[in-house]
């Protein structure tokens, strides 16, 4: 007798909650422990959490910040750019990443990205440079590393340019043995709460391994005062609060536990199709040799046009996915001063065209990543022999 469709249920994207009720009950001691000290800015907890991510990413500083876009706009900040200044960067890559660079007068200039991992081509970024080239920024997109050797060799032939990482999408990530964060200049993290670690609200981070930058960011993420009421310099207001530090103490113990189930998902996904003949249809992400991902998407491509009819058909049937990203940073309106034209960046335009991105976070069950695996077979007619059908 034939097997009866089970009945679909919701996938979405993402489910945070997943995650944090768990650790209600302790993340609410944590955040009473700090109402009850009313050490509610630089207190305990921040610099309790500063400690744990500077050893976490393996470097000798970390200063928080409210956000991720601060992150980026008090590195470049810290550096000196301004008014005349270049920062090559990816196009392909959240918007925050050329509005830091934009908001303090200097110019993004935007690189193409490899076709294999999505990040920015060092190929390209070496034929950007220029006399007025002050910084790259490197983004480790969808929590794979770009290629930082070959990047900082890059660097160096330019005239010891500083390298940035914008590792808001993969802490933890690693290359060549070393964890994202560690290798640049300096690295910018961001706890929004969708992140693979992810606060209660708005969070950021620099690390660094220069004592120097490092105090200069703790300066100015605090109005530039030094000592207090006393400003040699304008800084901002950006400040990582004790309630949001206090929630990602309790977070961070639970990282590596989330990280693996992430990547237990993406192994999964990669065997599926692969058993299946799926992959002929959705090409599968690549892993460099040198890099380990921490997975903060799982982005796939669909070729032929197919993209947007492949997403509706999983919205049919409640599975989540999204786009990161359908319009490129140098196609973007506010950008168009810049000079860029359809076709200038042609492997980032591809991608935007192509790329999907499926649920892959820790808590993802088994049978929620068979429906997933299962509506995907369905819309090209391919049997998932190790699923099973839904009913609609």
């Amino acid at each position: 007798m034939a097997s009866q469709p089970v009945p679909c249920i919701p996938v979405p994207l993402l489910d945070v909650n997943r995650q944090n009720a768990p650790l209600q009950v302790e993340i609410q001691a944590a955040l009473a422990q700090v109402c009850a000290s009313g050490s509610f800015v630089h207190g305990p907890a921040c610099q309790q959490f500063e400690d744990a991510m500077a050893h976490y990413c393996g470097v000798s500083h970390a200063v928080g910040c409210a956000s991720g876009s601060d992150a980026l706009l008090l590195a470049l900040m810290t550096l000196g750019i301004g008014p005349g200044d270049e920062v090559v960067l990816p196009s392909f890559t959240f918007f925050a990443t050329a509005s830091a660079v934009t908001r303090l007068g200097a110019t993004p200039v935007f690189a193409d990205i490899l076709p294999s991992t999505f990040n920015i081509d060092p190929g390209d970024v070496a034929r950007k440079i220029s006399s007025r080239t002050k910084a790259i920024l490197p983004v480790h997109l969808f929590g794979q590393c770009a290629d930082m050797k070959a990047l900082q060799e890059i660097a160096i032939d330019a005239g010891n340019l500083p390298v940035i990482e914008d590792a808001a999408q993969a802490i933890g990530a690693e290359f060549d043995g070393r964890r994202a964060g560690s290798m640049g200049t300096m690295g910018c993290f961001s706890f929004y709460p969708t992140k693979n670690l992810g606060g209660i609200g708005d969070g950021g981070m620099i690390t660094t391994n220069d004592e120097l930058l490092a105090s200069q960011l703790r300066i100015l993420r605090d109005h530039g005062q030094h000592p207090r009421y006393h400003h040699a310099q304008v800084g901002l207001n950006s400040r990582l609060d004790s309630l949001q530090a206090a929630a990602l103490n309790v977070k961070l113990k639970r990282l590596d536990d989330w990280t693996n189930g992430r990547r237990r998902n993406a192994e999964r996904y990669e065997s599926e199709f692969l058993q299946s003949g799926l992959n002929a249809c959705v090409a599968l992400p690549t892993v460099a040799p040198a890099c380990t991902s921490v997975w903060n998407q799982f982005t796939v491509r669909i070729r032929n046009g197919q993209r947007d009819a492949v997403q509706q058909h999983l919205a049919a049937q409640q599975i989540g996915s999204a786009v990161y990203y359908p319009i490129p940073l140098h196609l973007q309106e506010c950008f168009s001063f810049l000079g860029y034209k359809q076709g200038s960046l042609p492997v980032t335009e591809q991608a935007c065209l192509e790329v999907l991105s499926l649920p892959i976070y820790g808590e993802l069950t088994l049978e929620e990543q068979n429906q997933v695996i299962t509506a995907l077979a369905g819309f090209f007619g391919i049997s998932a022999a190790t699923t099973e059908q839904c009913a609609a």
